[in-house]
């Protein structure tokens, strides 16, 4: 079945979803995994480049000045620090390594530095990604003239559920974000996080507006709940429904990488199942506020699956 023309809508997928068992599920969306990216799984990392002090109040968030979460709080940091880290991860056949800040957008400075950055990890033949928050068309053009090559901006959610985890910016400046990005002609990377409350309908919605979108690259978040932000209390998603996550966005995005990033321990040993479920890209490291898993574990992941690393400097 195509399910880009014979389930267009998100009430015919949901429909379909709902008399769909789950291990056929899984085997379907294995099957798209199979024939559009073959077994190579593909690794990312990035560097919690400026933490803390956020102004914005989304939910799940550790990072907002709102919720005095305990975390390390600093300014950006040094591009040789950002390089160092990043040839640790390159020296683990990791393919893409992110520069990622705290706030709703840098400061004219923060960008020139950033961009310094981004020279540099081209210089050392590292692929270069930044998460920057909320960017103008100028400002990306900039970052790509320094050798950007892909902007994340996750959506976090659906539109109509946007504003139930965030009320300091819109669904609307994600999207102008990424569409200047698009429009620069930088790869892009967006998705979200699940467990936040919403229903099967808003993720759903969700894949099917990044496959309108058509993004390059979907991160799937599970959250995990840190205390004093506003979810701290939610309760954690089942394995199985995470594994379900993995699986409509594959056949939702059947060419794109659907990449495995925060909450992955809550799968529990039910973690080797990310790949049946259709998932090829993983987030391989610590992540923002959280703990990971390290590098030579992931490499040992993949490869005790029959897996192959996908490296190619771009």
């Amino acid at each position: 079945m195509n399910f880009l023309i014979e389930l267009k809508s998100e009430d015919k997928f949901l429909e379909f979803l709902n008399s769909l068992d789950f291990y056929n599920l899984l085997f379907m969306a294995n099957s798209k995994r199979e024939k559009f990216k073959g077994n190579k799984i593909e690794l990312c990392a990035i560097v919690n480049a400026k933490s803390g002090l956020c102004s914005e109040d989304c939910a799940f968030c550790a990072q907002s000045s709102r919720y005095k979460a305990n975390i390390s709080i600093y300014p950006l940091i040094d591009k040789y620090e950002i390089l160092k880290k990043a040839i640790e991860a390159k020296q683990y056949k990791v393919k893409r390594f992110s520069i990622v800040i705290s706030g709703k957008k840098p400061s004219n400075r923060e960008i020139k530095e950033i961009a310094k950055s981004i020279e540099l990890l081209r210089k050392n033949q590292i692929n270069p990604c930044a998460s920057l928050g909320l960017l103008d068309y100028d400002e990306v053009c900039y970052l790509k003239e320094h050798g950007l090559e892909r902007l994340h901006c996750n959506i976090e959610t659906s539109e109509n559920f946007f504003s139930k985890i965030c009320t300091t910016h819109k669904f609307s400046d994600k999207i102008h974000t990424l569409e200047s990005a698009k429009k620069a002609g930088l790869s892009i990377c967006s998705g979200g996080v699940f467990g936040i409350g919403e229903s099967w309908l808003d993720r759903v919605n969700m894949a099917y507006f990044l496959m309108n979108l058509d993004v390059d690259s979907v991160p799937i978040n599970f959250l995990t709940p840190i205390k004093s932000t506003p979810l701290m209390h939610q309760k954690p998603l089942s394995p199985l429904e995470a594994l379900k996550i993995i699986a409509v966005f594959r056949l939702i995005l059947p060419m794109k990488d659907i990449r495995v990033c925060g909450g992955r321990p809550l799968l529990g040993d039910f973690k080797s199942w990310i790949f049946l479920a259709g998932a090829n890209a993983l987030m391989t490291g610590n992540y923002l506020t959280t703990q990971g898993i390290n590098y030579l574990d992931d490499l040992k992941f993949i490869q005790s699956h029959g897996l192959e690393v996908d490296y190619v400097v771009c």
